[in-house]
C-alpha cells in the first residue's frame, strides 16, 4: 500500500509538471494567469461534481465546522500560492520564482512538525537538500546572475508557503474522515470562488465555450493538471507523511524542465544534468530508506 502511495504522489508531480505546457496554449488565447487559475478551477470543480453525483451523493456532505479545511485548500492554498508565484514570476524570474515556490517542502516539514509531530529525521533533511538543490540546478539559478528584489523574494516565499498549505489542510480533512474526491471537490469550489473576484471571468467563459475544441481542451487541462494529480496527491497523504509527499511531489519542475527540452528544444547543460540526479537521489532517499 505505501509502495503504491509512492507512486500516486510521483504520478501527481509528473502530472503538474506538464502544467507549462498547457499554459502556454491558453496564454496564446489571451488568457492571463489568474484567468487560468479561474478556469483551472471552475472546470475542476465541475468536473468532480459529477463524479461526486455518479459515485454517491453521500460523498458531496460535509460538516459545517469543517469548512475551514476547504478553505485552507482552496483559499489559502491554490488562490494564495498561485497569486504569489505569478506576482514572483513578474518581479523575479521564471527560474527565481520556481526555486522559491519549492521551498515549499521545508515549510511543509516544519508545520507537520508543529501540528502533527512528524519527525525531522536526517535522511529526511538530506532529501530536502538534494531536492532543492537538483531543483536550483535544473532551472539554471545555481550558474545564473540572478537579483532579487525583497518584494520579489517575499511573493516566492509566500508562494512556497501556499503550497505547502494543501498538504497541511489536506491531511487535516483526511483525519476528519473525507474521501479525497471529496477534498478535491471542495478545494476547487473555494478556489472557484476566490479566483472570481481576481480573474476576467467574462474573458474566460467565452473561450471555454468559443469552440468544441477549446472546450476539450479546457476539460482535459483540467483533467490532467488537476482532477487527477490532486486525488492521486490525496490518496497517496493517507500513508504517506507530509515531508516525504512533499519532497517526492517535487519531480514537478524536473519534468517540466525535461518537456522544455523535448518539446520546445530548450539546451541541455552539464548542470541541469547534475541537478536531474540530485532529484532522483533525493527520490529514492525517500522512497526506499527506512526512516
Amino acid at each position: 500500500m505505501k509502495k503504491a502511495s509512492y507512486i500516486f504522489i510521483l504520478l501527481a508531480g509528473i502530472l503538474w509538471g506538464t502544467m507549462g505546457f498547457w499554459v502556454r496554449k491558453l496564454n496564446g488565447h489571451g488568457l492571463v494567469s489568474m484567468d487560468i487559475v479561474f478556469l483551472r478551477s471552475a472546470v475542476t470543480a465541475c468536473i468532480m461534481l459529477v463524479v461526486l453525483i455518479v459515485r454517491g451523493k453521500s460523498l458531496l456532505k460535509i460538516k459545517l465546522r469543517d469548512l475551514w479545511c476547504f478553505a485552507g485548500t482552496g483559499l489559502c492554498s491554490i488562490v494564495f500560492f498561485n497569486f504569489c508565484y505569478f506576482t514572483a514570476i513578474m518581479l523575479t524570474t521564471l527560474s527565481v520564482a520556481a526555486i522559491l515556490l519549492y521551498t515549499a517542502p521545508a515549510f511543509v516539514i516544519v508545520l507537520s512538525f508543529i501540528l502533527f509531530h512528524e519527525r525531522i529525521t536526517l535522511v529526511r533533511f538530506a532529501a530536502l537538500v538534494l531536492m532543492f538543490s537538483g531543483c536550483c540546478f535544473v532551472t539554471g539559478i545555481a550558474s545564473a546572475d540572478n537579483r532579487i528584489s525583497f518584494a520579489g523574494l517575499l511573493y516566492g516565499l509566500g508562494a512556497g508557503l501556499g503550497y505547502a498549505l494543501y498538504s497541511i489542510f489536506g491531511r487535516f480533512a483526511i483525519k476528519r474522515g473525507y474521501d479525497s474526491m471529496t477534498i478535491t471537490f471542495y478545494t476547487f469550489l473555494a478556489a472557484a470562488a476566490g479566483s472570481f473576484a481576481l480573474s476576467n471571468h467574462t474573458t474566460v467563459v467565452k473561450y471555454i465555450f468559443a469552440a468544441p475544441a477549446d472546450t476539450a481542451f479546457s476539460f482535459c487541462f483540467a483533467a490532467v493538471c488537476t482532477v487527477v494529480p490532486y486525488l492521486l496527491y490525496t490518496w497517496g497523504l493517507k500513508s504517506v507523511e507530509n515531508g516525504k509527499a512533499a519532497i517526492i511531489a517535487s519531480i514537478e519542475p524536473v519534468t517540466a524542465a525535461l518537456l522544455g527540452i523535448l518539446f520546445y528544444h530548450e539546451s541541455v547543460t552539464a548542470v541541469s544534468v547534475i541537478g536531474f540526479v540530485m532529484v532522483l537521489a533525493a527520490l529514492l532517499l525517500c522512497s526506499y530508506v527506512k526512516h
